[in-house]
């Protein structure tokens, strides 16, 4: 089910089964505050200027997308992820100087607790004698790390977080960042960490109510999910600077793939990374070399490094962009 590539079966996809999947798709609730917050984000850190250069925004997505298996939804199946990755590199693009968008899996890692315990908030807080709350002193100060990390985050105005659990969801939320960052140019980014599901069951076709076991055997056709990664590069927003990520369990065929999906999808970057190793180092692989990036040490997150590399990349991009932009060339 999982494709860590960026968004869906690896099958051929027209503009046709795009617009099918779109349209068939239960409407997005509340979508037009996720709009509103999406516009207003991009406006307001577009206007923002930093050592002499508009804040850069990035979209980072994060967690794996569900697949119900009824419209009132009792079953579905899952993808793993945890986030982690996604909510790492999205406090080392802030601290950075980028502004996020972090289009996260609900009830995935978030930003700023991965210091915390697992089961955070009791294990975080503890009754005083006279039945206040207060932190434990163990984890006073994490908590208060966290705190300050991520409201200092928010009220600079540099994150916006934004929650999906289907893949319904998940698409049509990225395709109104993406749209909404069209007009940010070079200065955007997309850095596709969620683990996105290969597979659906099409809306119209799905049972609206809980699947009964006493009906017997379960034979489910699943369709493939529209591959939607060239869509994003060509046309939803054609000049953001778009980094994909390629997971494999065989570390024989995973840069050969990682390569693959760079051609065929017109990628600037494809993190490969394989699963049993992917905490302590990932391959970054461009048009013109493959980097090696490791942690340095065991309490260090590979995270750090890699977003100094894209950074350091995504400048030399928007800089290139600005000499061809005249020219009509594809960076």
């Amino acid at each position: 089910m999982d494709s860590r590539n960026g968004l869906g079966a690896p099958q051929e996809t027209s503009d046709a089964d795009i617009e099918s999947f779109f349209e068939s798709a239960p409407p997005l609730r509340d979508s037009f505050n996720v709009s509103r917050k999406v516009k207003e984000f991009i406006e307001r850190n577009s206007r923002s200027f930093e050592n002499g250069r508009s804040t850069r925004v990035v979209c980072v997505t994060s967690g794996g997308t569900t697949v119900p298996l009824e419209q009132r939804c009792v079953r579905f199946i899952d993808n793993f992820s945890s986030g982690h990755r996604g909510a790492t590199s999205t406090e080392y693009f802030v601290k950075a100087g980028y502004a996020v968008i972090f289009l996260h899996r609900r009830g995935t890692c978030q930003p700023y607790c991965g210091s915390l315990p697992e089961d955070s908030l009791l294990d975080c807080f503890e009754l005083t004698e006279d039945s206040t709350v207060q932190a434990c002193p163990s984890h006073a100060e994490a908590v208060k790390r966290a705190i300050r990390n991520h409201h200092a985050a928010v009220e600079e105005g540099l994150l916006l977080k934004l929650p999906y659990t289907t893949i319904f969801e998940y698409l049509q939320i990225l395709r109104v960042i993406a749209i909404s960052m069209r007009s940010i140019g070079s200065c955007g980014m997309f850095y596709l960490a969620a683990a996105v599901s290969d597979f659906y069951v099409p809306w119209e076709s799905m049972a609206e109510h809980k699947i009964q076991s006493a009906a017997g055997p379960l034979d489910m056709r699943l369709a493939p999910v529209p591959k939607m990664l060239s869509v994003l590069r060509n046309k939803w927003a054609p000049a953001a600077f778009c980094i994909s990520f390629k997971l494999e369990t065989d570390p024989k065929i995973l840069l050969e793939k990682a390569d693959k999906a760079l051609r065929k999808y017109k990628m600037h970057m494809v993190v490969a990374n394989e699963l049993s190793t992917r905490n302590e180092e990932v391959v970054v692989i461009s048009s013109s070399d493959r980097i090696a990036v490791r942690r340095e040490h065991q309490n260090e997150d590979v995270e750090k490094h890699l977003i100094d590399l894209l950074v350091e990349r995504h400048a030399v991009y928007i800089e290139k962009s600005s000499t061809v932009a005249l020219t009509g060339e594809v960076v």
